[in-house]
């Protein structure tokens, strides 16, 4: 306003500007901007040729936690449309992470109290998980392997988490495990109705972290970190979930009687002044499902995981509870073990011979006589099923009316005759009635029926005999 007036009140650019000591170029450009209608020292800002990438710095930024170099930026800012030297590029990639410190949340250090948090999460490690829990205060790990992040394992390695604590601490800290809550409203997790009963049963505050948001646990997560690198694991992983949990046992034994480098002391030491104020262990412990439902099917097997698995025939149609661990499959019906077998591969069958009564056997289709020939034949006996089963499977031409005439011969031979003469028959696989009569005829006079291949004696004719002497050559002698 200082040079508004003087230039008023004298009329020149220069006058004015010695008047307030400056520039006649100044005078001129304030008296311009007034004449447009701009506030008087507001001064515009010029652009930089950083912004184009601007959002881009911001986010990368934001994504790295303002770790991110203006060198490592500088190739995906070129790419971006960003024509300006790197001297630029760094000026504001140093603007952009003071904005981030400035706007970033505080830190304080959490100072746990004894007995009151334990945190858990699942991590990968091969085909296997690791379900890993710590208590806060004193530091105890716990590490044990699965097959599956299911609830029915969460919650059951979860009670031998307790149990190996001696008790049970005022709150359990979770990542917002699918198996574990039943929805989210307005970023409120809504824990599942089943761990809400277990939790009740035992007497601890069920707590969820923070979504994405791993610094909220980064106390288990460590852990999860720390038992993937420092836990040893053959070359060619574990053979199975019981070897995978003996080494994880052994490796929280060495692991809790260490030194913690936070803590200054061992673990396993001050758990034994935290259990005495863990709550106390239930009485009884809550009946846990330790599988998937299942019905029975016809076949008397179930289907899990692609393969079936035999189960005694009295279980058909019935409900049973099929349980897969460490590399078995155990069925369950009414709390009571019935089944074991071992995991098989997808589309495969695991099928124990007592289930069904004794071994696999070859189908063997039913006997259904029709007409009065057939149902007398099959009276005879299990050698006359065997002699028709034999004669179908030989394709005897008109093997009815062969029946028939078998049938005959009983009321001159007699039915053990008959019997005996059926078995060599079949034997011999001689299928017609002569057959039958034939050798029923060559067994006459001899008590019983020879063996096979016994040279049968009887009274052959007698042949004339000539001297070798009559076959000698005329002349010859």
């Amino acid at each position: 306003m200082d040079i508004v007036n003087a230039y008023l009140a004298t009329g020149s650019y220069r006058a004015a500007a010695e008047i307030c000591g400056t520039t006649h170029k100044t005078v001129r450009r304030v008296l311009e901007r007034r004449a447009r209608g701009e506030e008087p020292g507001v001064r515009r800002r010029r652009p930089r040729n950083t912004d184009v990438v601007a959002d881009l710095i911001a986010r990368r930024v934001r994504d790295t936690a303002g770790r991110i170099s203006a060198k490592r930026l500088l190739p995906e800012a070129r790419a971006a449309g960003y024509a300006g030297s790197a001297r630029n590029l760094r000026r504001a990639v140093a603007r952009a992470k003071a904005e981030y410190r400035r706007k970033a949340r505080t830190y304080r250090p959490w100072v746990p109290s004894p007995g009151q948090h334990l945190a858990i999460d699942w991590g990968e490690e091969g085909a296997l998980k690791i379900f890993c829990a710590v208590l806060a205060w004193s530091r105890y790990r716990f590490v044990r392997f699965a097959l599956d992040q299911r609830r029915e394992t969460t919650l059951r390695l979860l009670a031998e988490c307790f149990e190996e604590l001696g008790g049970v601490p005022a709150v359990v800290l979770a990542d917002r495990m699918a198996c574990l809550k039943a929805g989210e409203v307005a970023n409120v997790v809504v824990p599942h109705p089943d761990y809400v009963r277990f939790a009740t049963h035992y007497g601890f505050r069920p707590d969820f972290c923070e979504a994405a948001d791993p610094e909220s646990k980064g106390l288990v997560e460590h852990l999860v970190g720390y038992a993937k690198t420092d836990l040893i694991v053959p070359a060619g992983g574990f053979g199975s979930v019981r070897e995978a949990n003996e080494a994880a046992r052994a490796w929280c034994a060495e692991v809790n009687g260490r030194v913690h480098s936070e803590t200054q002391a061992l673990p396993a030491r001050r758990l034994e002044a935290e259990r005495e104020v863990l709550r106390p262990l239930p009485s009884l412990r809550p009946p846990l499902r330790r599988g998937v439902l299942r019905k029975v099917d016809r076949l008397s097997t179930v289907r899990i995981g692609s393969a079936r698995y035999s189960v005694p025939r009295r279980l058909v149609g019935a409900t049973v509870e099929v349980a897969a661990a460490e590399g078995e499959v155990v069925v369950f019906h009414r709390g009571q073990q019935v089944a074991r077998h071992p995991l098989v591969a997808p589309g495969e069958c695991s099928i124990l011979d007592e289930h069904f009564g004794g071994p696999d056997e070859r189908p063997r289709r039913a006997l259904r006589p029709r007409s009065e020939a057939e149902r007398a034949f099959l009276a005879l006996g299990e050698v006359a099923e065997r002699f028709l089963r034999a004669a179908a499977a030989a394709g005897t031409p008109r093997l009815a009316s062969e029946l028939r005439g078998i049938l005959e011969l009983e009321a001159g031979w007699g039915r053990e005759d008959l019997l005996r003469a059926l078995v060599r028959a079949t034997a011999f696989r001689r299928f017609a009635a002569a057959d039958v009569r034939d050798i029923l005829c060559a067994g006459v006079g001899v008590p019983g029926l020879v063996a096979p291949g016994t040279i049968l004696l009887g009274g052959f004719p007698e042949v004339p005999r000539r001297p070798l002497d009559a076959y000698a050559v005329e002349g010859a002698r």
